[in-house]
């Protein structure tokens, strides 16, 4: 997925603004907050998928490219990289903007999430397959 652009005919998973109480004394957010925003439009995506409550299990080949500042508009894009018997890996990447003119996006990370399909005990359950 890794790309010079973002694919604006793919809808992002998740659109937000970053805002001051996510950043560092310098201005810059917190790599954290860009995480778990990460996170969350990963599992947008695992859901969607799965048709079940999902749980991430595990995070790989996380990078940090390019700071956020406060008032940036951040998009996270994600896909499907491979479905298991139980879990769901997606590549996870994020765009940020300046609200504060033209500037084109510019990737910040990307990253690599790993979900498990799970029933209302927490335990893991098979994801759904399609049929043709």
């Amino acid at each position: 997925m890794s790309r010079d652009k973002p694919d604006y005919d793919t809808c992002p998973a998740l659109r937000t603004i970053a805002m001051p109480a996510d950043a560092n004394a310098n201005g810059d957010i917190f790599g954290g907050w860009l995480l778990s925003q990460m996170d969350l439009a990963g599992a947008v995506v695992a859901t969607q998928k799965s048709r079940s409550r999902i749980a991430t299990v595990g995070i790989e080949a996380m990078t940090f490219k390019s700071p956020v500042h406060v008032g940036d508009e951040v998009s996270f894009y994600a896909h499907i990289e491979r479905v298991g018997k139980t879990s769901i890996s997606v590549i996870i990447e994020s765009w940020a903007r300046s609200r504060m003119g033209d500037s084109e996006a510019r990737k910040v990370t990307e990253g690599k999430f790993t979900y498990v399909a799970i029933d209302e005990d927490r335990k893991p359950i098979p994801v759904v397959r399609e049929t043709l």
